[in-house]
């Protein structure tokens, strides 16, 4: 490249707050460049010219901080700017970039906390690579004084390391030390163990009589004694208790109202390596900047009280400097579960940990820096990856649409009913939000209707058409038609599948996908109740090509709480009702019968979650009620064993019915039984997929839906398809959280080709 030429270019991505300019400016001052750097409202904008332009341009991605996203580098010829290379002042323009999500502490910081600096033990310790940024954030732009950081002045030291460029602190937004910063107190009996003069007022200060003392210290030496700790993290409060202690465990499950629920835990990679088996992948996504908690095979040591029936265990790493100092000073796993009453959202608020968790916590670890935003933890897998609930440290990130959605309208995507999630469409990129809750919840709908109008700040987005779902009883479809724009009705498993299409940049144009689409309850098109279907099509249209055959549920959604029912309708259906009288003796089967025959209460559903549900019943697994949704069937793919595939007549579940009946009488072990089923229904669902990739009327089958969760029914099913292209979810959640995404897809491409077709 010619050093007599300049060159102007964009950088789109995730790129503002993450320390990119600073880097950019010491790159080119590394290469002899000059000119400038600054952000904008479509990114970062550079302006620069020298002999290693060639040079400066290919590390603009290899090189970029750990929290940088690069989506796009686009070089242009420009004027040269003679100077030596600055960061200048950020230039307006509509909002195109994003807010970074918050990030866990990174090695830098972690190192300043353990040593002898100003920093030594600060519990809010950040830089431009870690720390709050989401949760923090009021509104746009992204600075402090629009942040909870707002009421928190900067100290001489921290404004020095904040405008020099060459620190790693410089803008960092959060920047605090203890001079200036947040303080962190414990509040136990009446008494407060304070880490230094506290300096907000109201419900986020310190209550009763203060004393100075260490209150992580404090706290660990509770812990060891058997008590019930709420901390204070990013997006919201977690109770925590000793996860070696079958005592604590057991007090937790009875306060919280949680019998069987599998906590998660927070450990150190250390300490995770001793309780669980890590492999390579395991490693590196819980050193991800994102730390979820990631699901790993357990070795048996902890108490059954953890997660009751489940071979895996959900561990996170310590993922702010609090929870460092928690960890270290306890020494050893912790269970890290999410503050509220069974049912309700995580509370956010010290005096709303104050109410809502009393008589559920013996003290609470918090500070006086607000929580704006309310996060749950993300749940992932490395193994195959998967993403299961988009939370804190992905969320906002958005996505890249695949190829033909960049001329897509602004689309606005309201989700389902269960796992809220909205998206929103704009420039080719999605932002799908972050796990919203269960709509049926007063303060989760609350957040839903709130995040509507964030999201639409956060990404300047006008929307000019609205999707939902084709249920109408749910409330974000009610939400959608009063919005009084054009209004895009999606089927459940049409949005299923073309969340999964665009999760795997399945191009628009691309030719139609046989999609397996297996979950819990979805309003099919025919008025019948949806959930283990075969689908071809595309974004625009599907077809339904086959289903799981019907059966009723007795009770309507009495049938998704109590497995009993399921195995009873399914075992009559096979000729098996005296099998079912004595495995349901004391249930009122002769009620649901006549209701059943009578077409009470009893709608028609090819579920594929509910029959899982009725086989976990058969096996006395949750038979009378499920204390979570998808109790009964994780207890299913829990069971280890070996067995031979179950029979199906195509997608009737009479045959395997009629097997397992066998099986039981013959003694069979349990795990067998279930990797029967497991096995069986794959090869039922997968034969029918296959042969249409083999007939050329699909390109590639895409696995999607919720019961796509269970790893064995995944691992199962990709056996059963090998030699044929499979698309599976990876950062967009199978279940009802990445409905939002496949509907804003499917409405778009439709209003596209509508417009093409005018």
């Amino acid at each position: 490249m010619d050093q007599s030429e300049g060159q102007e270019i964009r950088v789109r991505g995730q790129v503002q707050g993450v320390g990119f300019r600073p880097f950019v400016w010491q790159l080119a001052r590394r290469l002899g460049l000059e000119g400038e750097v600054l952000n904008d409202g479509a990114g970062v904008m550079i302006r620069a010219t020298g002999a290693r332009l060639a040079e400066f341009l290919a590390a603009l991605g290899t090189e970029a901080p750990p929290l940088a996203r690069v989506d796009a580098v686009e070089a242009r010829p420009a004027p040269v700017v003679r100077r030596p290379f600055r960061i200048a002042a950020s230039a307006g323009g509509a909002v195109a970039t994003r807010v970074t999500p918050d990030a866990a502490t990174c090695p830098a910081c972690l190192a300043e906390i353990r040593g002898t600096g100003r920093r030594r033990g600060y519990a809010f310790t950040n830089c431009t690579h870690c720390g709050p940024r989401y949760t923090i954030l009021r509104e746009l732009p992204y600075d402090r004084a629009r942040t909870s950081m707002a009421p928190f002045p900067m100290c001489p030291d921290c404004r020095a390391e904040y405008e020099d460029p060459a620190d790693r602190r410089f803008h960092a937004q959060p920047i605090a030390c203890p001079a200036c910063g947040p303080r962190l107190w414990l509040e136990a009996e009446g008494l407060c163990l304070l880490d230094g003069p506290v300096r907000a007022e109201g419900a986020e200060a310190p209550q009763g009589g203060l004393c100075a003392g260490d209150p992580v210290a404090e706290a660990a030496r509770l812990l060891a004694r058997g008590g019930i700790l709420a901390v204070k993290g990013l997006g919201g409060f977690h109770l925590a208790c000793d996860a070696r202690d079958s005592g604590a465990l057991r007090q937790l499950r009875l306060r919280k109202r949680r019998p069987g629920k599998p906590f998660a835990l927070m450990a150190t990679e250390e300490m995770a390596a001793g309780i669980a088996d890590l492999a390579q992948a395991d490693r590196v996504l819980l050193r991800d900047p994102a730390a979820p908690v990631v699901l790993v095979r357990g070795r048996g040591l902890l108490p059954e009280e953890v997660a009751p029936g489940m071979t895996t265990l959900g561990i996170m790493r310590p993922y702010t400097p609090l929870h460092h100092r928690l960890i270290e000073a306890f020494g050893g796993p912790l269970v890290m579960t999410s503050a509220n009453r069974s049912g309700a959202p995580q509370v956010i608020g010290n005096g709303e940990a104050r109410a809502e968790l009393a008589g559920i916590a013996d003290a609470f670890l918090m500070h006086d820096r607000a929580i704006v935003r309310r996060l749950d933890d993300s749940v992932e897998r490395a193994r195959p990856p998967m993403v299961l609930r988009r939370a804190r440290g992905r969320a906002p990130g958005t996505l890249p649409l695949p190829e033909g959605f960049g001329r897509a309208p602004r689309v606005l995507a309201l989700g389902g009913q269960m796992k809220g999630a909205i998206c929103l469409v704009k420039d080719g990129q999605a932002l799908l939000s972050h796990h919203l809750g269960d709509l049926d919840e007063a303060q989760s709908f609350e957040a839903f209707t709130r995040a509507i109008a964030d999201h639409a700040a956060l990404f300047d987005h006008r929307a000019e058409l609205v999707a939902v779902d084709l249920h109408p009883g749910y409330r974000a479809t009610q939400e959608g038609r009063r919005m009084g724009l054009p209004l895009a009705e999606v089927q459940h498993h049409h949005a299923h599948l073309a969340a999964c299409l665009g999760d795997a940049f399945w191009p628009l144009g691309a030719g139609p996908v046989a999609g397996i689409v297996l979950d819990g309850a979805g309003l099919g098109s025919d008025g019948t109740i949806w959930g283990g279907e075969l689908l071809l099509g595309s974004y625009r249209e599907v077809l339904r090509v086959a289903h799981l055959a019907q059966a009723p549920l007795p009770g309507g959604e009495a049938a998704a709480r109590d497995p009993w029912r399921n195995a009873l309708v399914r075992l009559d259906a096979a000729g098996l009702g005296d099998l079912a009288d004595r495995l349901f003796p004391d249930r009122p089967r002769e009620t649901l019968r006549r209701a059943v025959a009578a077409g009470v209460n009893a709608p028609l559903s090819s579920s594929a979650g509910r029959l899982f549900d009725a086989v976990a019943a058969c096996l006395g697994l949750a038979a009378d009620r499920q204390s979570y949704e998808g109790d009964a069937a994780m207890r299913l793919e829990a069971l280890e064993g070996t067995g031979a595939p179950y029979p199906f007549a195509g997608l009737d579940p009479a045959p395997m019915f009629r097997a397992l009946a066998t099986d039981l009488a013959a003694g069979v072990p349990p795990g067998a039984i279930s990797d029967s089923l497991h096995r069986g229904l794959a090869r039922a669902v997968c034969a029918p997929a296959r042969a249409l990739v083999a007939g050329g009327r699909a390109e590639a089958v895409a696995l999607t839906g919720g019961a796509f969760q269970n790893a064995r029914l995944l691992a199962a099913c990709l056996a059963e398809l090998a030699g044929v292209p499979v698309l599976t979810h990876r950062a967009v959640p199978p279940n009802d959280g990445g409905l939002a995404l496949g509907q804003a897809l499917i409405a778009a491409a439709r209003h596209m080709g509508a417009a093409e077709a005018a």
